[in-house]
């Protein structure tokens, strides 16, 4: 059994990366759980792991109502994060910024473990300096307010190829962002932990001599 949440992230920031558990899940038959390449880390030693607080975005008309409600229900949906959840917006790359400072200010206070952007993200100085983990397909400041809004949240979204469903597990680094299902979590853990120290038995072997080849042969992993 693992651990309660507040000892699981911990641990798996400490123990786990993004290729250990996408080669885990690749062998579990989940082939499809990285999101698109484009998502990276605003600064490459971010690190997010937490539960997914999935968000739809959608991009409005340009026709759109002046007077309807400004950003849909992104400011309830930014107000209902929990402790060590991800915000995860799903939105097919629009031309405007998902995310800024005062969203990571108030995300922060609230305990959230960071945020995934299918777009992108804006006032980098000021995120950075808040030190919360956002991942985006890149910086750019046009704003979402007259282009966007969200429609809905802790509803399952598509995210690229991945279907992410409230509370899956989220875990991003500079290789990437991948989402491990719930159901799936606790045997993909297992076996990461259990790769892991295989890796390190093959690294120390090819270290003191041994070929790929042995060392595969020896130890099925590489």
């Amino acid at each position: 059994m693992l651990p309660n949440d507040s000892e699981l992230m911990p641990m798996l920031r400490q123990r786990v990366f993004s290729a250990l558990l996408g080669d885990v899940l690749d062998k579990m038959g989940f082939l499809h759980q990285f999101l698109p390449p484009e998502v990276r880390p605003l600064r490459d030693d971010m690190i997010v792991v937490g539960r997914a607080m999935p968000v739809l975005e959608v991009t409005l008309p340009e026709a759109a109502d002046p007077l309807r409600k400004p950003f849909g229900l992104m400011l309830e949906a930014l107000d209902d994060l929990k402790p060590l959840e991800v915000y995860v917006a799903a939105a097919g790359m629009p031309p405007y910024a998902l995310w800024g400072v005062l969203m990571s200010t108030r995300a922060h206070q609230l305990g959230a473990a960071g945020a995934v952007m299918d777009g992108y993200s804006r006032d980098t100085a000021g995120i950075l300096e808040v030190g919360m983990p956002v991942f985006s397909t890149g910086c750019y400041a046009q704003d979402q307010g007259p282009r966007g809004e969200v429609a809905d949240f802790r509803v399952p979204v598509q995210f690229g190829r991945v279907r992410v469903a409230p509370g899956d597990l989220i875990f991003g680094d500079r290789d990437g962002v991948l989402v491990v299902p719930r159901a799936a979590e606790e045997e993909c853990i297992r076996l990461a932990l259990e790769k892991l120290e295989g890796e390190n038995l093959v690294r120390v072997a090819i270290q003191n001599g041994m070929s790929t080849v042995e060392a595969f042969a020896k130890y099925g992993v590489m």
